[in-house]
C-alpha cells in the first residue's frame, strides 16, 4: 500500500507517518507539507506543497490512500486565510483524490464539527455536524463535512472515512500548541493557577496523539467508511484539571472568563478566539463505540495522561524536528509578539 499524508509534519502527522512506516503492508509513505523537515524516516519521502495553490494530482498518482490532516488554526485575526486553506484547500485535496483515481480518503474532522449538546448523554456519529456558528474553526469543520457529503455522492467508488477526534495532545507538540492557543505570554513553568473555574459546560474529551495515529492508521488500512468518534477516558472536567495543576475548583459563572478571553484576543495577547473558547464549552461528549467495534481501536493512554504530557511539554519546551513542532520559533517569544499574536499562520 502507498499512503500519502497531507499535513505530515504536524501533531498527528508526525506520529502517523512513523506508525505507517512500521507497518509491513505499507510499501511507501509520501509526507506532504508546506515545509518539509530535514530528517526522513525509513520508507518515507517528502513533498513540499501548499494545498491552496500547488498541483496535488501528480502527488496522488498511484496512491492507495490519501490521509488529509492539513489544517490552519491561525491567524485568527485573518479568518479569510484559514478559510482559504481549510475549506478551499480541502476541496482541492478531495478533487485531486478523484482526479488521481485514489480509492480511499481518510479525513481528519473533529468533535468541533458537531452541533452543541447538553453533555449529559454521549452522542454517536449520527449527531448533526453544524458546528458552532460564532467561531471559524467549527464553521470550517462543519462546512468541509458538507463538502464531503457531496464528494461521496459524486464519487461512490472512493472509500471515505471521517475521523472525529477529541482534543489531541502529546509532549513533543506542546510548544506548538502553546503558540497556537495560549500565545507567548504563557510562561514555561509548572502551571499552578491556584483555582480552576467550574464553568457551565467545561467538560470535554481528549486523547494522546499516538492513540489518534493508531485510529487513523486502522482507518486507512481497513475496509471501513463513514465517521468515527475517537477519544479516551475519562471525560475531562474541572476536577481532573485541578488535580493535574494542584489547584482547587471554584464554581463561577462563565461570563467573566469569556469577557477576559475576548479582551485578551482583541488586544493581541491571546491567539485563541472567544468563539473557540465557547466551542469548548458547547461540544458534545462523544460515544466511541463504533471505533472500538469496527476499527478494533481503544485508547492505550488516558485523557489525564495526554493532558499531563501537554503540561509537561510546555514546562520543558518540548518539540520535534519539524517546522510546526519545533520547540521555539526563530527569534523566540519576542518574535511571536513582534509578528502579532493571532495574525500569522
Amino acid at each position: 500500500m502507498r499512503a500519502v499524508v497531507i499535513g505530515a509534519t504536524g501533531n498527528i502527522g508526525t506520529s502517523l507517518v512513523r506508525r505507517l512506516t512500521e507497518d509491513p503492508e505499507v510499501t511507501s509513505v509520501l509526507g506532504v507539507a508546506r515545509r518539509a523537515p530535514e530528517e526522513t524516516p525509513p520508507g518515507t519521502s517528502w513533498a513540499s506543497a501548499d494545498i491552496r495553490t500547488d498541483d496535488l494530482v501528480s502527488l496522488f498518482k498511484d496512491a492507495d490512500v490519501v490521509i488529509h490532516l492539513g489544517w490552519l488554526f491561525q491567524p485568527t485575526h485573518s479568518p479569510v486565510v484559514t478559510w482559504e486553506n481549510n475549506v478551499k484547500g480541502s476541496i482541492r485535496v478531495f478533487e485531486a483524490v478523484a482526479q488521481a483515481g485514489v480509492p480511499a480518503l481518510v479525513y481528519s474532522s473533529s468533535v468541533g464539527a458537531y452541533s452543541s449538546a447538553d453533555k449529559k448523554t454521549p452522542v454517536d456519529e449520527t449527531w448533526p455536524t453544524h458546528g458552532y456558528p460564532k467561531a471559524a474553526y467549527p464553521v470550517e469543520k462543519a462546512y468541509v463535512e458538507r463538502v464531503l457529503d457531496t464528494f461521496e455522492a459524486n464519487n461512490p467508488s472512493v472509500r471515505v472515512v471521517r475521523m472525529r477526534p477529541g482534543f489531541i495532545f502529546k509532549r513533543s507538540a506542546a510548544g506548538h500548541q502553546r503558540r497556537l492557543f495560549a500565545g507567548p505570554f504563557l510562561p514555561n513553568v509548572p502551571l499552578r493557577p491556584g483555582i480552576v473555574p467550574d464553568l457551565p459546560g467545561l467538560r470535554f474529551q481528549a486523547l494522546h496523539t499516538e492513540d489518534a495515529a493508531d485510529a487513523f492508521h486502522r482507518a486507512a488500512m481497513r475496509d471501513v467508511s463513514g465517521a468515527f468518534n475517537i477519544a479516551a477516558d475519562p471525560v475531562v472536567g474541572p476536577d481532573l484539571l485541578a488535580d493535574l495543576m494542584d489547584a482547587r475548583v471554584v464554581k463561577i459563572p462563565a461570563w467573566p472568563v469569556k469577557a477576559a478571553v475576548a479582551a485578551a484576543w482583541k488586544l493581541h495577547l491571546l491567539p485563541a478566539t472567544p468563539g473557540l473558547f465557547e466551542t469548548v464549552l458547547r461540544v458534545p461528549i462523544m460515544d466511541t463505540t463504533r471505533a472500538r467495534t469496527e476499527l478494533g481501536w481503544r485508547a492505550q493512554r488516558t485523557a489525564k495522561e495526554a493532558i499531563s504530557e501537554l503540561l509537561e511539554g510546555i514546562e520543558h519546551r518540548a518539540g520535534e524536528d519539524t517546522p510546526p513542532l519545533q520547540a521555539d520559533v526563530p527569534g523566540g517569544r519576542a518574535k511571536e509578539v513582534a509578528t502579532g499574536v493571532g495574525t500569522k499562520d
